[in-house]
């Protein structure tokens, strides 16, 4: 499963003293993601993913967000960057589903 979509970068505020930038992926596409990577999952219910940025690939985990209702995915700083965003920026991301 691939997930194209273009979302607005957010800082997760429950731990100001480490800055940990994110995107929401569309609520359909999580539930997709809900639906084929369904049983026990990796700790916090965690789906391995490769993912690129622009023009920056690599590979890590998304998240699920009870709170935003859908799974969230870490943008690390060097890809911020690299791709000179910041907070409050869209960008166009895709989001290719591994080892499920």
């Amino acid at each position: 499963m691939n997930v194209v979509f273009e979302a607005e970068l957010w800082e997760w505020s429950a731990r100001r003293t480490e800055t940990w930038v994110f995107v929401t992926l569309p609520a359909a596409a999580s539930e997709d993601i809900r639906e084929l990577t369904a049983g026990p999952r990796r700790g916090f219910g965690s789906v391995r993913v490769r993912v690129t940025v622009g023009g920056t690939g690599w590979r890590t985990s998304i998240f699920p967000d009870s709170a935003r209702g859908a799974y969230v995915l870490p943008v690390k700083r060097a890809v911020r960057e690299a791709e000179g965003l910041d907070v409050g920026d869209t960008c166009a991301v895709s989001v290719e589903l591994v080892d499920f």
